[in-house]
């Protein structure tokens, strides 16, 4: 079989396939595997160390095959697409099997919705199972197809040639002028359905040769037609007949772009947070373009990964300053970042709004069980975590927030008491299920960090000491989550914090507040406290500035 590129007719070869495979070897209680290849130079290996070393040793006999391959030039751009020789059987049946052109007609190959095309390349594809792998020379389409299918080498198209009987061969008929090398009872491995750029049609054994219209022959227009530039953007092939052409020269922009970002020395964070925006605005438009789903949601990632770049050059431009403030004394190491320290204060105030008593015991059970429902409306809890907050307080408070219809539990509260950590019990609290707006903003990331920073909080081993109770342990979480990098309390031209707001959250009168914190100075928690001028003023003891929320 032969294609035509440019007049100049070149062999086609098939596509080349090799497989690793791993096999339990023996008895199964035994764990020995074999590991076999497609390759007639290798040996069968017996493994007696079991599955995970044989998939060890699978992956090191993978990346030889792969460097004999790029040693050897890598994927040939001649070659037929191997998973068209096995009728696309490599990748999933797409579930719009045929999808219209816009001028009509359907689009589709060996019974899915993907067709041969794009340049040839070279990828590896492992099973979920780590039992199989296989490197492959096929065809970008079909990589792109394939389900954890990864591309590793594209190759280059076939060189274009003009010959010097152009002129005499385009006076020819167009009947007469075929492509060479096949009849329709040759046997053939694959057919791209689209050329890869820079090379002419390829001629289909069964349907015979396809006339050249003269005009196309013999116009100059078409010896002198620019090929379109080929690119990809991540792990994905951007099409060469992407339309509109402004959208395809984005994203091959965009991923020599990102290849590039990857070759700095040094980040820069405000760039990538750039490229990701860029990214997301322009996966959106390739969706709404194919309709593709998936990169829809590739879209709604990059978003993300922008707002997590610009979130994360914030936070080291805080810290530097905050290291320059702290440059006499020593490096601290904190458990919440400057955005997890906002979004905890957010969570302190919205139980203070939304508290369903507004007894101390109630208000602390109300926040820890928030923060361990606040992303789905449902967590888990046991009877120890209860008695670490609560003492002896916990039953009747679990009493409490069941009749007012804050809380659900599967029993009573007496059967969550005797839970344990091996069989903890599930509860919900209705209004954070998702059906309800989210009141927080924070990831599931965000939310483990912050319960963990409200649980060392409350369960600080000198408080216990010294029996504080929940509205003593609420003033110490008011008081970590509203402090500077130094460790005092409040804003420096400030001053101090309301004492009001103090009070209200703890639940205490504002002539109370003094007294609860000197129970925090005397738990070396605070190193001062003062409320003079209606403020709260002091400062964390150094033990405890790694809980320091910053403001």
């Amino acid at each position: 079989m032969a294609v035509e590129t440019g007049t100049q007719q070149t062999e086609r070869v098939a596509g080349r396939v090799w497989t690793v495979r791993l096999d339990p070897d023996g008895r199964p209680s035994a764990g020995a595997v074999k590991l076999s290849c497609s390759r007639p130079a290798c040996p069968d290996q017996r493994l007696p160390a079991g599955a995970a070393a044989g998939r060890k040793a699978a992956v090191a006999h993978v990346n030889q095959h792969l460097a004999h391959i790029r040693a050897g030039g890598g994927p040939r751009g001649t070659a037929w697409c191997a998973c068209r020789a096995a009728d696309c059987a490599w990748h999933t049946p797409d579930p719009d099997t045929l999808t219209q052109r816009p001028g009509g007609g359907a689009r589709s190959s060996a019974g899915t919705g993907v067709r041969c095309g794009g340049r040839v390349v070279l990828a590896v594809y492992a099973d979920r199972a780590g039992r199989l792998w296989r490197i492959a020379e096929m065809c970008a389409r079909c990589a792109a197809a394939t389900p954890g299918c990864r591309v590793l080498d594209t190759a280059l198209p076939p060189a274009r040639t003009a010959p010097a009987d152009r002129d005499q061969e385009a006076g020819q008929p167009a009947g007469q002028r075929q492509t060479s090398g096949g009849s329709a009872g040759d046997g053939v491995a694959a057919v791209f359905s689209d050329p890869a750029p820079g090379a002419g049609a390829v001629s289909s054994p069964a349907a015979g040769a396809v006339p050249v219209p003269r005009s196309r022959a013999t116009s100059p227009a078409g010896a002198s037609r620019r090929v379109k530039r080929w690119g990809k953007i991540g792990q994905r092939i951007v099409p060469h007949d992407l339309k509109p052409d402004a959208l395809r020269r984005e994203l091959i922009e965009l991923g020599d772009a990102f290849r590039a970002y990857q070759q700095r020395a040094e980040p820069d964070l405000l760039l990538l947070a750039g490229l990701h925006e860029r990214k997301a605005c322009a996966f959106r438009q390739w969706a709404d373009v194919t309709g593709t789903g998936v990169l829809r949601h590739e879209a709604d990632r990059a978003q993300k990964a922008a707002h997590a770049a610009r979130a994360q050059h914030e936070n080291r431009d805080r810290a530097a300053a905050d290291d320059l403030q702290d440059a006499d004394g020593p490096a601290v190491e904190r458990l919440l970042t400057r955005q997890q320290a906002v979004h905890a204060r957010a969570v302190l105030e919205y139980v203070t709004a939304h508290a369903p008593r507004p007894e101390a015991e109630v208000r602390l059970a109300v926040l820890m069980l928030t923060l361990r429902a606040a992303r789905a409306g449902t967590g888990n809890i046991t009877g120890q975590d209860l008695t670490g907050w609560l003492q002896g307080e916990a039953e009747p408070v679990l009493e409490r927030l069941i009749t007012a219809g804050w809380l659900r539990l599967p029993g009573t509260a007496a059967e969550v008491m005797a839970s344990r950590s091996e069989d903890p019990t599930g509860f919900t609290v209705p209004s954070l299920l998702p059906e309800h707006p989210r009141p927080f903003a924070f990831g599931k990331n965000n939310r483990s960090r912050i319960s963990g920073w409200a649980q060392k909080v409350v369960g600080d081993r000198k408080l216990r000491k010294k029996k504080a109770d929940a509205r003593t342990r609420l003033l110490a979480l008011h008081t970590a989550a509203h402090t500077r990098p130094d460790g005092r309390l409040g804003l420096a031209e400030d001053g101090g914090l309301p004492l009001d707001q103090a009070a209200g959250f703890c639940n205490l009168p504002a002539d109370k507040v003094a007294e609860h914190a000197e129970v925090l100075v005397a738990a070396d928690w605070l190193t001062e406290a003062g409320t003079a001028g209606n403020r709260l003023r002091g400062q964390l003891a150094e033990r405890v500035l790694p809980l320091g929320g910053l403001l």
